[in-house]
């Protein structure tokens, strides 16, 4: 039989037995669960990411490119208790720095256990967007190859105005035009202010300057993309004015496109063709 001293001693045992089982195990975890809405699947080694910033450090969780269904993560639990903002950015591919990429496509503060996270506080606002364009390959002095060009400009006052309606983006991104050509997306160039010349001309002729706004002529066939050939006639096109992750290679539209239009097969040089926009944009939540 078990004497009362025997007995002490063995509770004493125990008691130092489970003080190194939970010092063996570490710090106290916890989960928090990621929902989201209209975000697509990334490609070609672009991911998310998400963080929680405590006390002004970000604390990442795992990457991933697929942001279906509801995504869980664990911390330490001190840590996501102290948690007060979470982001949700865009990493490209081959980073490893883990450091939160300045492309950040959803945020919010925690309130309480959970937070709302907004596109707008991250991204932009897509209200007020608007667009048009017109057909016409300004930089050549050739008038038949009109229907070769695409320019976002209003000229219906007579004088050439910014032909795009678009709020201003925050750092880690720029807006894209693109011309859908027999299924194969050509760049017009990237910018960031409608009402000035983007980044990019190689397939407009250099034999007049490009207008001051965002555009360009396909009319360059040594530099064309593969399955196109320019000059080439746009009518049937679909025209598109996307946002973009600072530094993205891809060579298709991000999936945030506030702005798609068709030039039908009706459609003339010089007339001034309407864009239509989307309101469609990233939401989510997060909740501790």
């Amino acid at each position: 039989m078990m004497t009362k001293k025997m007995m002490a001693i063995a509770t004493i045992a125990l008691g130092l037995l489970g003080v190194s089982c939970s010092s063996d195990d570490g710090p106290a975890v916890a989960n928090l669960t990621l929902q989201t809405f209209n975000l697509e699947t990334l490609t070609d080694g672009t991911t998310y990411q998400g963080w929680i910033i405590v006390d002004g450090d970000a604390k990442p969780t795992p990457k991933f490119a697929n942001p279906s269904g509801n995504k869980t993560f664990t911390f330490i639990a001190d840590e996501l208790n102290r948690a007060t903002e979470f982001i949700l950015t865009i990493e490209q591919a081959g980073d490893n720095d883990n450091v939160p990429s300045e492309t950040r496509i959803l945020k919010g503060n925690f309130n309480q256990d959970s937070a709302s996270l907004s596109f707008e506080d991250a991204v932009t606002s897509f209200n007020g967007t608007a667009g048009t364009f017109f057909m016409g390959t300004p930089t050549d002095n050739d008038d038949t190859n009109e229907d070769s060009g695409v320019w976002f400009i209003d000229n219906s006052s007579g004088s050439a105005m910014a032909g795009l309606t678009l709020n201003p983006l925050k750092n880690g991104w720029k807006y894209e035009g693109w011309v859908v050509i027999n299924n194969v997306p050509v760049s017009t160039g990237t910018f960031t202010d409608p009402a000035q010349a983007d980044d990019f001309n190689p397939f407009s002729s250099t034999a007049n300057p490009a207008p001051p706004f965002p555009g360009e002529d396909f009319l360059n066939n040594s530099a064309s993309p593969d399955g196109v050939t320019f000059p080439v006639d746009l009518r049937g096109s679909t025209v598109v004015i996307s946002v973009e992750p600072l530094n993205d290679l891809d060579k298709a539209p991000f999936f945030l496109k506030p702005l798609t239009g068709n030039i039908q097969l009706t459609d003339a040089p010089g007339d001034l063709l309407t864009m239509n926009a989307s309101t469609a944009i990233p939401q989510g939540q997060v909740i501790r």
